[in-house]
C-alpha cells in the first residue's frame, strides 16, 4: 500500500499537472490541435474504462483511469482559458459554490435527516438554479436508455412523485409481465406486432428498473455484471471445447451445456 500524499503534496502535484498541460499545449503538435469537440469522444471512452476498472475492483487501474479523466478536465479548462471563457480556477470555484448551495443542511440552516432528504433538496435546488420548466429537463438526452430511465425515476422521486411501498412497485412489474405474456406469448407461432411488443416490453423494463431502484440496486451495474459473467462462462466454454479438439459451431446445445455447467461451478 503506497503512502498517501499530504494536502501540500497534492496541491503541488496539481500545480505540476497544470504546468505540464501548459507546456504540452504550446509544444506538442497533437495537443495543440485538440478542441473541445475532438476531446469529447475520448472523454467518453475514458469514462467507460474507469467504469470497467471499478466493476473489476482493480484499484491500481482505477488510479490510472482517474488520472486520464483528470487530464481531460485540465485539458478542457486550458482550452476554455484560451477562449477567455473559463479556466481551472473558475471551474473549481464554481463547483465549490454549487456544492455549498446544494448542501444547505451543512452550510445553512436546512435539516436533512437522511439520504433521501438530501437527494430531494439537491433536485429542488438544481431545478431552481437551472430554471427548467420540467423536473426532467436536466436528464441528458444522450444517456443510454437504461441509465436514462433510472435518472427519470430519481428526478420524479425528488419532487415526491413515486410509489410509497416496494410491494406496489412489484405488483406493477407483475402487471406489466402479465400484459406482455398475454399479448406476445412465445409459445404462439403467429407473427407479433413488433411495434406494440416493443412498447409493452419497454414498459416491463421500466417497471423492473423502478423496482431495482426501490430496493437500492443499480440496474446498469447489475446488467453489466451479468454481461461480464456471461462472457467469462462463454469463453470458458470456447476454450474447453478447443482443448477437447472440438469446434464449438459443430457442437449440439446439449454438448455445449456440459461445459457451461462446468463454468458455472467455477
Amino acid at each position: 500500500m503506497p503512502e498517501l500524499s499530504s494536502r501540500e503534496a497534492q496541491l503541488a502535484a496539481f500545480d505540476r499537472l497544470l504546468t505540464i498541460m501548459d507546456e504540452l499545449r504550446e509544444q506538442c503538435p497533437w495537443d495543440r490541435k485538440q478542441t473541445l469537440e475532438s476531446l469529447r469522444h475520448l472523454t467518453i471512452e475514458e469514462t467507460f474504462e474507469l467504469s470497467d476498472a471499478i466493476l473489476e475492483n482493480d484499484l491500481e487501474e482505477i488510479k490510472k483511469e482517474l488520472g486520464d479523466i483528470l487530464l481531460h478536465i485540465v485539458f478542457y479548462a486550458k482550452i476554455g482559458s484560451e477562449k477567455s471563457a473559463f479556466d481551472m480556477g473558475t471551474v473549481i470555484n464554481s463547483l465549490c459554490e454549487k456544492l455549498i448551495r446544494r448542501h444547505p443542511h451543512i452550510y445553512g440552516d436546512t435539516e436533512a435527516k437522511d439520504e433521501e432528504a438530501v437527494k430531494q433538496n439537491w433536485e429542488k435546488i438544481k431545478l431552481q438554479e437551472k430554471g427548467n420548466v420540467s423536473v426532467l429537463g436536466g436528464v441528458p438526452k444522450s444517456l443510454p436508455a437504461l441509465i436514462k430511465a433510472m435518472r427519470i425515476q430519481e428526478k420524479a422521486r425528488g419532487v415526491g412523485f413515486d410509489w410509497e411501498e416496494k410491494h406496489q412497485v412489484w405488483e406493477k412489474v407483475e402487471e406489466e409481465m402479465k400484459e406482455f405474456k398475454e399479448a406476445f406469448n412465445a409459445i404462439k407461432e403467429e407473427e407479433i406486432d413488433k411495434e406494440k411488443a416493443s412498447g409493452e416490453f419497454g414498459d416491463l423494463l421500466f417497471s423492473l428498473i423502478n423496482y431495482a431502484r426501490f430496493i437500492d440496486i443499480n440496474p446498469e451495474e447489475a446488467l453489466e455484471r451479468t454481461n461480464l459473467k456471461f462472457i467469462k462462462r462463454f469463453q470458458y466454454l470456447e476454450n474447453a471445447a478447443k482443448a477437447a479438439g472440438r469446434k464449438i459451431e459443430e457442437m449440439s446445445l446439449a454438448e455445449m451445456d456440459v461445459y457451461w455447467e462446468e463454468a458455472k461451478k467455477l
